[in-house]
């Protein structure tokens, strides 16, 4: 029992180390908060908790975000509770003016959560010029304890993270690979085809994050003296390359589960297709496995490309007997195959000349930036100077 018990914590390590790191950074913002402030350390506390993430970068973000909601927030709440006194109004008002005063602003969905929470925090009984200040700086004093810790919140840097998400996620679309060439070969059926595209759409969804942590390893390797920007800029390419192969792994899927449908594949053509599937799942697991050099992973990749081009001339020569839905479905997958297999060298300019979105703005700090609305607003203003000036003069 004892034995079970153990394995289910050091099966989850990771997750372990955060909750420990978490509770202990909480725990000291309450000690330090007291310690600073006057009966701070409640508050101390639940913005630490609030903000502390599993790296460094992300709260330093989210203890910035607590920090503008509470400035927007107390601001509110001390207007309000000074023109209507703490009650039922002021407590409405307060969040609706909190809403607004996020939305003109353009905060994320982090700070725009933060936002009326703090005011809620602000205005508690007892609200004063003073409270206010004390509430602020238990906030400070949360956020920065929450930062400080989550350096040590995660063993590996956002760079080892986003390699540990790419190598992860390659293993899976290597292996899936592999069933469906196994599949293709032994004859499958519908069945099993839909399996295999509803496994490619799981693997899509890993996408999102590994983007995200893609950034954060190049952002955090802008401002942090150890990070090597070198590599994370290798890993952010290396991020947007196994996307491409996932959606291409997708689309393969796709095209068999769309075949089996249809009627099945041609025997003619069973053999060079697991050959050239089988290929592909090889060069990925090459393409990432540690213990592979460079020149094992070319060739893989060159067999990939060589297998495709097998399976495209079987399909022309059937040409003429086939179905021809057959066959341009079969051609489709010698085109994925080949992506993959552009993709694993990242010599293909849809990697690095074409600019790949950011995170999503739902997900950041501000969704615009604060030097892009202090341009617009200054070019509103300046319009409507000129043109009273104009007007009058």
């Amino acid at each position: 029992m004892w034995k079970k018990l153990a394995k289910l914590f050091a099966d989850r390590r990771v997750w372990v180390r955060q909750i420990l790191v978490a509770g202990l950074a909480g725990a000291v913002s309450w000690q330090v908060g007291d310690l600073l402030i006057e009966d701070g350390g409640v508050v101390a506390a639940i913005v630490c908790t609030l903000s502390i993430r599993i790296s460094l970068h992300k709260s330093v973000r989210e203890g910035f975000g607590q920090i503008v909601g509470t400035a927007i927030g107390a601001s509110v709440a001390l207007l309000n509770v000074s023109i209507f006194d703490f009650g039922f109004i002021a407590v409405g008002l307060t969040v609706i003016f909190c809403a607004v005063v996020a939305r003109a602003l353009h905060l994320g969905e982090v700070a725009s959560v933060n936002v009326p929470v703090t005011a809620l925090i602000v205005i508690g009984p007892g609200i004063s010029g003073t409270t206010a200040t004390h509430r602020l700086g238990s906030t400070l004093i949360g956020a920065a304890i929450a930062i400080v810790f989550s350096y040590f919140s995660h063993a590996n840097t956002p760079v080892g993270r986003a390699i540990d998400q790419i190598t992860d996620v390659s293993a899976k679309a290597a292996e899936l690979l592999a069933k469906m060439s196994e599949g293709v070969a032994a004859g499958y059926t519908q069945k099993e085809a839909g399996n295999w595209l509803a496994k490619a759409r799981l693997l899509m969804e890993s996408v999102p994050s590994i983007r995200a942590q893609s950034v954060e390893a190049r952002g955090h390797a802008r401002w942090f003296p150890t990070a090597e920007r070198d590599e994370a800029e290798e890993v952010y390419i290396q991020g947007i390359a196994i996307e491409h192969t996932l959606v291409q792994v997708r689309t393969i899927a796709r095209t068999l589960f769309d075949s089996a449908v249809s009627g099945g594949i041609a025997d003619s053509t069973k053999k060079q297709i697991a050959v050239a599937l089988s290929a592909a799942s090889y060069a990925i697991t090459s393409k990432f496995d540690e213990d592979e050099k460079f020149e094992t992973t070319t060739t893989a990749t060159d067999d990939a490309r060589e297998a495709g081009a097998a399976l495209a001339e079987s399909l022309i020569e059937d040409a003429k007997d086939a179905d021809q839905e057959q066959i341009i479905r079969g051609l489709s997958m010698v085109a994925n195959i080949d992506r993959i297999a552009d993709s694993l060298d990242q010599n293909s300019p849809a990697l690095k000349d074409v600019i790949t979105p950011d995170e999503p703005s739902h997900a950041k700090l501000m969704a615009v930036s604060p030097i892009d609305q202090t341009l617009k607003l200054n070019k509103r203003i300046t319009k409507r100077v000129r043109k009273i000036f104009r007007k009058y003069f």
